[in-house]
């Protein structure tokens, strides 16, 4: 007689119980409810998307679909391991058979066991950003590339071009054409690098984060079999943030839905906002013309902000050609204040207001954790960054560090802290390591041949930097760039007497900085920006040591901690630039340089591209429905300048869009008092 044996299966999970009708507001419920097939969710800012998502995952459960034939593609690992928590808040029974997570971290797992159809195998390597410059850095040694005349693009730069290529489909002469200008003249190294990095690639069974992607598209277009078999698995697809997908992840998208598949993608138009990282917003504008017989949802109930708010968000998104028609309704039936609009005299005036303002409504019972100022560019903070400072506010910076702590900041920080401190070696080394072919060996050489020298010990700077740099022994690679760097020193202090602060910063910048600008860093335009910034910032010091030890202080507060705060306080607030704020909110939010040629952009408005500037108002709506409570929008009415002298500043054109009426003035005068308003 046979031998009975159980094998011991966890139930299938499930979903019965769950009351959609109460628990899903009317729109959320036809889009989670939808029969099978393609459709796209527009779901409005603080609509509830993820609640959608979710409820989705289970809707597709009780209706007896297994969580092995359903995948959810997000763009963070957080946003995974959020729905996926929720989903098993939500469901009995096992859902570890669901495929859920980011692009990439999906398409490494079928990379992994399909590797030997691409010609890698399975056990490839996954290079970080570290691992890709160093390969890069081998790939150009190896390519006998010339660039003692001219400066040729570092790893960072060259894995950033590369990068927008794969994902977006576009040459490299449209991408120097479009993008990076200045390294036209080196169209052929560039190919050939390019070429060589992906051999270098194969044949260390290595793939970067970009291969991801791509590799799995060619996999599928290559092997129709192995598409065949994610096809019959994954019959549910769910995109989250459909808005923000580039041309490889919608490619990857449509090879998995196929023709028979169900397909949901949740996403808001006006939200689109990252097309200079390769997100196209006519995937998600076009949706029903790539898939026929599609259906569209639209959530447009926000629990998130007083109806004051959405009124001018609603209006402000309205002047956008492209884009769905929606009106975000409030869910919160109280009566809010109405958005202020707050013009001041001068940058240090606004930033005054925010801080004042700030304090005033702590004193109202908001906490400063709930509350955050919204820019732009990073360069926009500083004078905040700097009233803050002086009134002994906490604040954290998720749009990166602090002002003066950033890396190229503190470069050209570098060559004034050399020419008025002949003995301070920390900033000659940094100086002499942007020159190419200059490593810490050369520039220990450079800086004992210096030390020697009897003009180190010298209390005041000496006639001519040239007539004693350029005797100094350079690598060859080095030579040209070293003779510029010996003119530039001597505009820093001509005569034996230094030039104010913003010559000196101008100096630098025309004369070696900007070429070191271009090759190092991807985003080079903006880093300019900062050092104009810092240029406008070192006009109101007449005296270069009192600007240098400003900087100093204000580079850390106190010996604190800054940079990304990933943690931050309970009792702080928060700095941030629009796009790093994409998903966040607070009760008040402070909106600055609200005026034309910074937000909008000033290359925006010189370009006069439609598509271009409807992006930059999106990026407005998108900081304008970060707000819950109370919403502030300024601008200074005059930005000095230290060379141009002081300019009137036009009110942001994005504040035509809306009838005035939705908006309170405010008028803004002084009020004198004895003491400090701390």
């Amino acid at each position: 007689m046979a031998r009975e044996y159980k094998l011991q299966r966890t139930r299938p999970a499930s979903a019965s119980g769950i009351d959609y009708k109460a628990a899903l507001n009317g729109e959320q419920l036809a889009a989670v409810t939808s029969p099978p097939g393609k459709a796209l969710v527009i779901a409005g800012a603080g609509s509830g998307k993820t609640r959608t998502l979710t409820y989705r995952v289970s809707w597709l459960l009780d209706q007896g679909e297994t969580a092995r034939n359903i995948l959810l593609l997000t763009f963070t690992n957080k946003a995974a391991r959020e729905m996926v928590e929720r989903v098993r808040g939500l469901v009995k029974g096992d859902v570890t058979d669901l495929w859920a997570g980011t692009f990439h971290s999906i398409c490494n797992r079928i990379l992994r066991r399909h590797a030997d159809e691409i010609g890698f195998t399975k056990s490839f390597s996954i290079l970080d950003r570290d691992d890709q410059k160093s390969l890069m850095k081998a790939v150009v040694g190896a390519s006998d590339i010339d660039t003692k005349e001219r400066r040729f693009p570092k790893p960072d730069v060259l894995i950033s071009m590369y990068s927008l290529m794969a994902n977006t489909g576009v040459t490299l002469e449209e991408l120097l054409k479009t993008r990076y200008p200045y390294f036209g003249e080196w169209a052929e190294q560039l190919e050939t690098v390019r070429a060589a990095y992906a051999k270098k690639k194969q044949d260390t069974n290595s793939l970067d984060f970009d291969d991801m992607l791509c590799m799995t598209v060619e996999l599928f277009k290559k092997h129709p079999e192995v598409l065949k078999i994610y096809q019959n698995r994954f019959k549910n697809l769910l995109v989250d943030e459909y808005q923000d997908t580039n041309a490889v992840q919608s490619e990857l998208i449509d090879l998995l839905a196929g023709d028979s598949n169900s397909l949901m993608a949740v996403g808001d138009d006006s939200q689109s906002i990252y097309s200079w990282r390769g997100a196209e917003v006519d995937h998600i504008l076009n949706f029903q013309d790539r898939y026929e017989d599609s259906v569209i949802y639209t959530i447009e109930t926000n629990y998130r902000s007083v109806p004051e708010i959405l009124d001018l968000s609603n209006a402000a998104i309205s002047a956008n050609k492209m884009r769905f028609e929606k009106n975000l309704r409030s869910s919160r039936g109280e009566v809010g204040a109405k958005p202020a609009l707050v013009a001041l005299e001068d940058p240090a005036a606004q930033a005054n207001f925010v801080a004042q303002r700030m304090l005033e409504l702590r004193d109202e019972g908001i906490e400063l954790t709930e509350m955050a100022v919204l820019y732009r560019a990073h360069f926009q903070s500083l004078e905040v960054q700097m009233e803050l400072t002086r009134r002994g506010i906490p604040f954290g910076i998720t749009s990166g560090l602090r002002f003066f702590e950033q890396a190229h900041i503190k470069d050209v920080a570098a060559f004034l802290r050399f020419v008025t401190n002949r003995k301070d070696e920390v900033s000659f080394k940094r100086m002499v390591q942007m020159l190419p072919g200059c490593g810490p060996g050369a520039a220990e050489k450079l800086w004992q041949k210096w030390v020697q020298n009897p003009a180190s010990g010298n209390e005041e700077p000496p006639d001519k930097w040239s007539g004693i740099l350029l005797g100094f022994p350079i690598p060859k690679k080095a030579a040209k760039h070293w003779e510029q760097l010996c003119y530039t020193m001597d505009e820093l202090s001509p005569g034996r007497v230094f030039a104010t602060p913003s010559e000196m910063i101008f100096s630098v910048l025309e004369g070696v900085y900007d070429d070191y600008l271009k090759e190092s860093f991807e985003n080079y335009e903006a880093r300019r920006a900062d050092i104009e910034q810092l240029i406008q910032y070192g006009g109101g010091f007449d005296d270069v040591l009192e600007f240098l030890a400003q900087l100093s202080l204000m580079s850390t507060t106190d010996g604190e901690p800054s940079g990304d705060q990933s943690e931050i306080d309970d009792d702080k607030v928060t700095l941030s630039s629009i796009h790093q704020a994409k998903g966040l909110e607070w009760k008040v939010v402070f909106l600055i340089w609200l005026a034309d040629g910074q937000f909008p952009n000033g290359r925006i408005l010189d370009a006069d591209d439609e598509a271009a500037f409807e992006e930059e108002r999106r990026l407005f709506y998108v900081a304008l429905t970060r707000a819950k409570d109370e919403l502030y929008l300024s601008y200074p009415m005059l930005n000095p300048k230290s060379y141009s002298g002081d300019i009137l500043c036009r009110p942001s054109r994005f504040l035509d869009d809306f009838p005035q009426e939705l908006v309170e003035e405010w008028n803004v005068g002084n009020e004198w008092t004895e003491d400090e308003p701390f």
